[in-house]
């Protein structure tokens, strides 16, 4: 569950809605979702149009962001990040790195974005707010 995602009455949220940390090993993940990627330091699964992290699939595993990212273009979820940090910072939001997390820096711009052009301020990725970038 994603703090906040109650409010948002769209079913594009749903994703966030429905959203909950859950830990599997390595082969329940693989058993159960056959798109798994190794990015930034942590392995995430395919589901939905969504990049969710696998939880447990490498006890190690770290990740900056615990929640779904929206994809597009069949891009993993670092790509999809830096595409939007490249757009933001085009569009004098985002001032940080063009390095794929997303880390509190990208999530404040996003917020920001979000704001400005009338979407739920969610601070991450969604269905939504890729539209308003003309990238979903």
């Amino acid at each position: 569950h994603i703090s906040g995602c109650e409010k948002w009455r769209d079913s594009r949220y749903n994703a966030f809605r429905s959203y909950a940390a859950t830990w599997h090993d390595a082969v329940w993940w693989r058993t159960h979702y056959p798109r798994i990627v190794f990015v930034l330091g942590g392995w995430y699964y395919w589901h939905a149009n969504y990049w969710h992290p696998a939880w447990g699939y490498q006890p190690e595993a770290v990740y900056g962001y615990d929640g779904p990212i929206y994809a597009f273009n069949d891009l993993e979820p670092d790509l999809v990040v830096a595409t939007v940090q490249v757009t933001l910072q085009q569009l004098g939001y985002y001032h940080g790195p063009i390095n794929g997390e997303l880390d509190p820096v990208t999530q404040d711009a996003i917020a920001n974005y979000q704001r400005d052009h009338g979407l739920y301020a969610t601070s991450t990725i969604d269905e939504p707010t890729l539209a308003s970038l003309g990238m979903a």
